[in-house]
């Protein structure tokens, strides 16, 4: 007899069901408050930046959980009455700045960040990446520190 464990990992408030969570339940629609507390003042930084830089080790291929949800509230922001968030964040740029093993396993990461840019209207400051693996990895690596010193220069 088959068990399912269904895993809704949505930062969803209770009660507001998203498209996925649609397919297995039923689904809601509506506005969030404006957050509260910490949220709160990440949301103002978010809100103030001309500029959103993404600084983060690549994780499975993708994002590290703290920032997926992050981007996650995003969608929440979206729909708090009156703020205007899409609006706000297509007046900023989005670059990510990252090491890994090998290039090629950041670009999922890149396009995801690429493609959350692109929803929200954000122009695109690219990409800066640096050989990582053990700590100081990265000191080594001669061309990233080069496109390192140039990076807020030429982006975008």
């Amino acid at each position: 007899m088959p068990n399912y464990l269904f895993l809704v990992t949505s930062t969803r408030e209770p009660d507001h069901l998203g498209n996925s969570e649609w397919l297995a339940l039923r689904h809601t629609v509506g506005t969030y408050p404006m957050p509260e507390g910490d949220l709160r003042t990440l949301l103002d930084a978010t809100m103030a930046c001309t500029d959103l830089v993404l600084v983060t080790p690549v994780y499975w291929y993708s994002f590290p959980s703290s920032l997926k949800t992050y981007l996650d509230h995003w969608s929440a922001w979206l729909r708090v009455p009156g703020l205007g968030f899409k609006d706000a964040m297509a007046r900023k740029r989005m670059h990510v700045i990252t090491t890994s093993g090998d290039r090629a396993k950041a670009q999922p990461m890149f396009d995801s960040a690429r493609l959350c840019a692109q929803f929200c209207g954000m122009a695109y400051g690219g990409e800066l990446w640096g050989k990582g693996g053990p700590p100081n990895a990265v000191q080594s690596d001669a061309a990233a520190i080069a496109q390192a010193a140039q990076f807020f220069k030429t982006a975008g």
